[in-house]
């Protein structure tokens, strides 16, 4: 199943009720056992889906019906990364075992399914017009850059799996923040992306914990409380932050007019 979100303007989501609010930007349900799911988005046109094979092996749904094509990434790039247990991604016949936080990179025109009894997959496909090569993209082989500090509350290791240097995308970026113990603020003080749609999708967080996650205008910022698995669509005027009552960890996913990572804005705590 997919679901079809439209953009939304920035005062709309200034006086959206929570409902409203939950119902434009909320990433929810998209990790059941057998199925896959996604959302389309307007805003950069990604499309943002969760796999749990369990005992099948899933395809990568074209959803015609949305896309227009008969095959997911016959005009996309795609970034897999797997917030369960061993699995395994197959592309065009070639196995990629992927561990938890593990990632994934498939080019335009691939065909893709997923296996693993444990695993959960989630992938943030985006347009593309290239072709880069396949690219896995192990978590302990990537070097994390530290960043905060325990006195701020926001101690945090930026994983950078797909972000305009080693691996050449047309236009995504994707890769994983990992909060320290005794943490709980990400992206703090928060930026903009004028030119890109992002996507946070909150993992690793216990059953009975939760995220209060930031979004709007700077000055006009509304928030919604998430638990494990879900996610965020943030366009491209909205803020986005976060701060959680446990540990966790968040993966964001980027696309829209160009792929460098540090076309951003960044906003001061006193414009909030």
């Amino acid at each position: 199943m997919i679901q079809v979100r439209y953009s939304t303007s920035p005062s709309s989501a200034e006086t959206a009720r929570a409902a409203e609010l939950r119902e434009n930007y909320l990433l929810d349900d998209l990790f059941v056992e057998g199925e896959v799911n996604g959302v389309y988005t307007h805003d950069d046109r990604m499309v943002i889906g969760g796999a749990v094979p369990g005992r099948e092996t899933l395809a990568l749904p074209a959803w015609e019906e949305v896309l227009g094509v008969s095959s997911h990434l016959e005009r996309r790039e795609l970034g897999i990364i797997n917030v369960g247990q061993t699995g395994h991604v197959l592309v065009d016949d070639e196995k990629y075992e992927l561990d938890h936080l593990d990632g994934l990179y498939v080019g335009r025109g691939s065909e893709v399914s997923f296996a693993g009894a444990d695993a959960a997959f989630y992938f943030v496909s985006a347009n593309a017009t290239s072709t880069h090569p396949t690219t896995a993209l192990g978590h302990a082989q990537i070097e994390p850059l530290a960043l905060g500090a325990p006195e701020s509350a926001n101690e945090r290791n930026l994983f950078r799996y797909v972000w305009g240097q080693e691996v050449e995308t047309a236009v995504l970026q994707f890769g994983v923040t990992v909060i320290a113990e005794g943490s709980v603020w990400n992206t703090m003080p928060p930026h903009l992306h004028d030119r890109r749609t992002e996507i946070y999708m909150y993992v690793d967080l216990a059953e009975d914990q939760k995220v209060f996650h930031f979004l709007g205008q700077p000055g006009a910022t509304r928030h919604l409380v998430l638990g494990n698995r879900q996610g965020v669509i943030s366009p491209p005027w909205s803020i986005h932050s976060g701060v959680g009552t446990g540990s966790y960890a968040f993966i964001w996913a980027m696309a829209g007019e160009n792929n460098c990572y540090t076309d951003l804005a960044a906003v001061p705590l006193d414009e909030l």
